[in-house]
């Protein structure tokens, strides 16, 4: 379920709520009892799992190529394996 974040027009009070999808938006302000929540836009955050672009281009130092340390295979390509750097 996605995490939808909101927050109240005559407040300002902002808040996060687990909801379906299905589920129709939150429209009471749980600090001041008006009907005054609006949903905001905001990023997703998620994590992806194994081998993948995301394994060198966002992580640094040694947690840079854990798909390939962790490989016992030793197949080569341009992952970069050759050359750690501890930074």
């Amino acid at each position: 379920m996605p995490i939808y974040e909101y927050e109240c027009q005559k407040c300002g009070h902002q808040m996060e709520a687990l909801q379906k999808m299905s589920d129709d938006p939150l429209k009471e302000c749980p600090v001041c009892g008006e009907h005054e929540l609006k949903k905001l836009v905001s990023a997703a955050g998620f994590r992806l799992k194994g081998g993948g672009w995301y394994e060198t281009d966002f992580k640094s130092g040694s947690k840079k190529n854990i798909a390939a340390s962790s490989d016992s295979s030793g197949s080569s390509g341009s992952s970069g394996s050759s050359s750690k750097k501890d930074s």
